[in-house]
């Protein structure tokens, strides 16, 4: 007799009223979604350092100096929640059953983070006005606070103690 083989990903547990599926589902969106956004801001760091490589002025010179600070942090803030995402996707199975309720919650934030936290840098940037950054810098803490949201619900359903 053949020993049985393990399972290559362990499916999360679920509580009456949710289908497993709903979380293998958010564990997909967040894993493609990380993934993407990585490879899109590595790409754009590569585009950084090309323009940084060829002295293109309109981000080299010291008039663009908060140009190239902002589009840095967009590039680092970005790839740094493409992360998070990961991070997220592989909790999901590990969260205890009746808490994928707050997964929309935490998903819609994480997203909206990713969006508005490396977009307001980036926008910041294209357009500044002085040593100021452009009005796009006003979506950062936005961004911020739903981060700030979508990582303390995901930590306030890990429990404490094992069961």
């Amino acid at each position: 007799m053949k020993p049985k083989a393990k399972p290559d990903r362990q499916e999360p547990k679920s509580s009456p009223g949710e289908t497993p599926s709903e979380a293998t589902s958010y564990t997909r969106k967040h894993l493609r979604w990380g993934w993407w956004s990585l490879l899109v801001f590595l790409s754009a760091g590569v585009i950084l350092e090309t323009l940084h490589g060829f002295k293109v002025g309109a981000y080299l010179d010291v008039p663009n100096a908060t140009r190239r600070l902002m589009w840095t942090l967009g590039h680092a803030h970005g790839t740094l929640l493409s992360l998070v995402h990961v991070a997220f996707a592989v909790t999901i199975p590990h969260l205890p059953p009746g808490t994928f309720k707050k997964l929309k919650t935490i998903s819609s934030c994480l997203i909206a983070s990713s969006l508005m936290m490396p977009g307001g840098f980036f926008l910041g940037g294209a357009v500044t006005y002085g040593g100021d950054p452009g009005f796009g810098i006003f979506l950062l803490p936005i961004g911020a606070f739903t981060l700030f949201i979508g990582v303390y619900v995901t930590a306030s359903c890990i429990p404490s103690k094992v069961s």
